[in-house]
C-alpha cells in the first residue's frame, strides 16, 4: 500500500525549479530509490507512476522528477543536454540526502537509463541500479531527429518533431550526446545491476541490453519484459517489472542505513516538509505519514488533515475493541467496519448530544460512527457490540477532554 505522492520542487542544475513527487509507503520504509524518466518525456508517464506506485508497495519511497524545461519543472529545454540531466540528477540525489534519505536504488527508463549509469558512481549510498530499455550509447538517441540533423549541425539549432510536440535541439546537444561512453559507465559502476528490456522494443533494440550486461562487472541480472513496449504503457507490464526490482533489490539493501531506518523516539514527531504551506511529515517509530490541509484551504490534499487523523483514531479504535470483544465471546463476526463523519455544530441544535455538551453554548465537534458487522448475529448481540463501541479508549478521551501540556524544546 502505498500514500498519494507528495508534489516537491528542488532546484536543478541551471537554477530552475524542478517538480518532482515522491511515492512514500504507507507503511515502514525499506529504502529510497531515484527514478530518471526517458528522453522528452515526463516523471507522470505510465511507466514512472505505475513502477513508482508499485515499488512504494513493497515499500521502498520512490522520487521522481521532470528534468529542466520538461512537464512542470522550469528552464528552456533547449539549453539543456545529457550532461544537464546528470547534474539534474545529482542534485536530486542531494535532495533525497538532505531532506530524508540518499537513494539506494537508482532506476533509469529509456535515455534515463543512460544517465542513471553515468551518475551513479557519484552517488555513494547507491547499492543497486536498473536500467530498463536504455540505450548503449546516449547518441543513440540522435536516430529519432530524423533529417534535422544535418539542419542542426550546420544552423547550430532546428526543431525536432518527437511523439507530436516540437522541441528544439541545439548543436551543443547533439555533441553532448556523442560525448558519452555510456558502456564504459556500466563497466566500472562497482554497483549491483538489473538489465531489464523489452525484446520487441522498436525505439531501442534489445542488442542495446547486451551491451550493457556485457561490458558491465558482476554482480549483474537480465529481465525480459516479453510483450511490453519501450514505454510500458500498459500497466500490467509496469507493474510485473516493479514487482522483479523490488524483489531483486531485496538482497542489496542497506538496512541499516540513514535516519529513516531507525525509530523516531517516543511519541508522534511532525515536522514541516517545507513544501507547500502545510504539508508535514509524521513520524510514528518506523511508520511515514502525510498530514496535510486540502487545496481549498491552501494545501495540496496530500495528506489527511489534522481533523481526518482524529477521526482516524477513532474509527481505528473502534474496529480494534470491538474485534477484541468478538474475540473474547466468541462472536460469529466476520470482518467489522467503521465510517467516521465529523462536522461542528452548534451545541443546543445536538439532539445526540448529552445535556452537559448541549449546555456548553456555541459550537462542538461532533463525530458520527457508522458501524458494519459482517456475520452471524442476533439483534440483541449487535446492539450490545454498538453499546461496546462507547468503550473504545479514543473515544472515552473524547468524550471525557485531556490534558495538552505544551513547552518548547531546542531544535535537533
Amino acid at each position: 500500500m502505498a500514500n498519494r505522492p507528495l508534489k516537491l520542487e528542488f532546484d536543478g542544475a541551471h537554477g530552475a525549479r524542478l517538480a518532482a513527487r515522491l511515492d512514500l509507503p504507507a507503511g515502514k520504509i525499506r529504502a529510497f530509490a531515484l527514478f530518471a524518466h526517458c528522453f522528452t518525456c515526463s516523471k507522470d508517464i505510465p511507466a514512472a507512476r505505475h513502477i513508482a506506485g508499485a515499488l512504494a508497495a513493497e515499500g521502498i519511497a520512490v522520487l521522481r522528477f521532470d528534468f529542466t524545461g520538461l512537464g512542470g519543472s522550469g528552464g528552456d529545454f533547449s539549453s539543456t543536454g545529457f550532461s544537464s540531466n546528470v547534474e539534474d540528477l545529482k542534485r536530486a540525489a542531494d535532495f533525497l540526502r538532505q531532506n530524508y534519505e540518499a537513494p539506494q536504488l537508482l532506476i533509469g527508463h529509456s535515455l534515463g537509463g543512460a544517465a542513471i549509469l553515468s551518475v551513479a558512481a557519484d552517488i555513494p549510498e547507491a547499492r543497486a541500479v536498473v536500467t530498463i530499455g536504455a540505450p548503449s550509447d546516449a547518441d543513440h538517441v540522435i536516430h529519432n531527429f530524423k533529417g534535422s540533423v544535418e539542419e542542426i549541425r550546420a544552423k547550430g539549432a532546428g526543431d525536432v518533431d518527437l511523439a507530436g510536440r516540437t522541441f528544439t535541439i541545439r548543436k551543443e546537444f547533439l555533441d553532448d550526446l556523442e560525448a558519452q561512453t555510456v558502456r564504459s559507465k556500466a563497466a566500472s559502476l562497482g554497483k549491483a545491476l538489473l538489465v531489464m528490456h523489452a525484446p520487441l522494443d522498436e525505439t531501442v533494440g534489445i542488442d542495446n541490453a547486451t551491451n550493457i550486461f556485457v561490458a558491465a562487472k558482476h554482480p549483474k541480472s537480465f529481465v525480459s519484459l516479453d510483450k511490453a513496449d519501450h514505454l510500458l504503457t500498459r500497466s500490467g507490464d509496469a507493474a510485473y517489472a516493479a514487482r522483479v526490482i523490488a524483489g531483486w533489490v531485496s538482497g542489496y539493501l542497506d538496512k541499516e542505513q540513514g535516519p529513516v531506518a531507525e525509530e523516531t523516539k517516543d511519541g508522534v514527531e511532525v515536522l514541516e516538509t517545507g513544501q507547500g504551506k502545510f504539508q508535514s511529515m509524521v513520524a510514528v517509530g518506523h511508520h511515514r505519514l502525510i498530514a496535510d490541509e486540502p487545496e481549498d484551504y491552501g494545501g495540496f490534499d496530500s495528506g489527511p488533515s489534522p481533523y481526518e487523523f482524529l477521526s482516524t483514531a477513532l474509527g481505528a479504535c473502534t474496529v480494534m475493541t470491538l474485534r477484541m470483544y468478538a474475540d473474547r465471546k466468541g462472536l460469529d463476526v466476520k470482518r467489522i467496519g467503521t465510517r467516521v463523519l465529523h462536522n461542528k455544530v452548534h451545541a443546543a441544535d445536538c439532539e445526540d448530544c448529552t445535556q452537559d455538551q448541549q449546555d456548553r453554548g456555541g459550537k462542538i465537534d461532533r463525530f458520527e460512527r457508522l458501524i458494519m458487522l459482517e456475520g452471524n448475529l442476533d439483534d440483541s448481540t449487535r446492539q450490545r457490540m454498538l453499546e461496546i463501541a462507547d468503550k473504545c479508549p479514543v473515544h472515552r478521551t473524547l468524550e471525557a477532554g485531556a490534558a495538552v501540556v505544551t513547552r518548547e524544546v531546542a531544535a535537533e
